[in-house]
């Protein structure tokens, strides 16, 4: 691909977006540099602080020293804690060569699609999807195989979509519960009708996204695919971090336990690349993973309250419906009853993006429409933000939808 700036870039570039949710960020921080007030619901990130015992091993880290390189792809001490939490939370039993440490599971997903991938190589997403599934796809040479998965499937792959969906050039599904972006959760008996479909597939793996377990309501419980049907243990990359429930975002810090051939291949792409996580960060990890819990059910108290809220309010407002989510931090309601209507200006919003840009021009509220995680028309919110915020954009969205006719 040629471009003004002289430099000849890499074909796969041209099919791969920016992520959408940063880019809405970035337009709403625009928006504010010029002045206007606007309130951000576009991104995935717990308004709490990191709990004090993790930011004192961090700090205990860098006065012992421990800011040197460490093993390419986690510490053994890391590991070793990454080892516990999986045996202790999950009932799944990983040794030293079946875990795998990155800079956020979004590298750890990387990783694996980038040591697994060719050329043509098939990637089955239900949608909606977290924004990067497919763009990293892409960067790996392969095939995302999107699979849609609406509301009248609750947002959920089904066994029959899942056996319509495989190939012999399927490589990998992948699962993400609870999701991003609608906070939908597999069931136990739902994971093990899609565990019966993978078992007569067995050249497929399965690359499972729980970056969101801990985050949960009281209506419930979380499991995760390789300890619901052991038969597909090793086929199963089981992905979680420390970024949501710890509210360490910014320490980057992703894991990963699964078979030890992929876990050694991913290595062998981290060596040529970033190298390990920060050693800084891989100590706070550890007093995070080994530490106390109870912080967690106050937050989450916290979380629900605000789904709650925002969920009733936009349920209230006509043109928009809404449903609960099991888990994670974000709503997804449908805009299907906003497509048509015009704009005070006589503009008619035509899809969910046109819908999101009224909200950020108008109500001076910052969402990401729906077409970024690949099922329309719907927009996201997050509300891993300030209960004041979120009361603000809700008035604010139901004063803009009140112009539109």
């Amino acid at each position: 691909m040629n471009r003004d700036d002289g430099i000849r870039y890499s074909p796969r570039l041209s099919a791969v977006r920016p992520s959408p949710t940063i880019a809405i960020t970035r337009a709403a921080a625009e928006l504010r540099r010029r002045g206007k007030d606007v309130v951000s619901l576009s991104q995935g990130e717990p308004d709490f602080d990191t709990p004090q015992h993790i930011k004192d091993a961090a700090k205990l880290a860098i006065d012992n020293g421990a800011t040197k390189y460490t093993d390419v792809d986690g510490s053994p001490e890391l590991k070793a804690a990454i080892i516990a939490k999986f045996k202790r939370e999950n009932g799944l039993v990983y040794d030293l060569t079946q875990v795998s440490v990155g800079t956020g599971g979004k590298q750890v997903i990387f990783n694996a699609l980038s040591a697994t991938l060719g050329s043509g190589d098939e990637v089955i997403i239900p949608a909606p999807y977290w924004v990067s599934y497919p763009d990293m796809v892409l960067l790996a040479d392969g095939k995302p195989v999107v699979v849609e998965c609406g509301d009248a499937y609750g947002f959920k792959l089904t066994p029959a979509a899942l056996d319509a969906a495989i190939t012999p050039r399927t490589r990998w599904l992948i699962l993400n519960s609870p999701s991003n972006p609608t906070g939908v959760g597999y069931t136990v008996e739902e994971l093990r009708a899609l565990a019966d479909v993978l078992l007569r597939h067995p050249h497929v793996l399965v690359l499972t996204d729980d970056m969101y377990e801990h985050i949960r309501y009281v209506d419930w419980s979380f499991r995760t695919i390789a300890a619901v049907e052991r038969r597909l243990f090793d086929r199963v990359l089981t992905v979680n971090g420390v970024s949501k429930a710890y509210a360490m975002t910014g320490w980057r810090i992703g894991f990963a336990g699964g078979p030890a051939p992929l876990i050694r291949a991913m290595a062998t792409i981290q060596s040529q690349s970033t190298t390990n996580p920060s050693s800084v960060s891989q100590a706070a990890a550890i007093a995070a993973l080994d530490g106390p819990l109870d912080f967690l059910a106050e937050r989450n108290h916290v979380f629900r309250e605000r789904r709650d809220l925002c969920c009733k309010a936009f349920n209230d407002i006509d043109g928009l419906s809404c449903l609960l989510p099991d888990g994670a931090f974000y709503l997804y309601p449908s805009c299907a009853g906003m497509i048509g209507r015009r704009r005070s200006d006589g503009r008619t919003i035509d899809t969910d993006v046109e819908f999101a840009t009224f909200l950020l021009e108008e109500a001076g509220v910052a969402v990401v429409p729906g077409s970024a995680f690949g099922h329309s028309p719907y927009f996201r919110i997050s509300f891993a933000t300030a209960t004041n915020n979120l009361i603000k954009a809700c008035d604010r969205i139901a004063k803009a939808c009140a112009t539109l006719r």
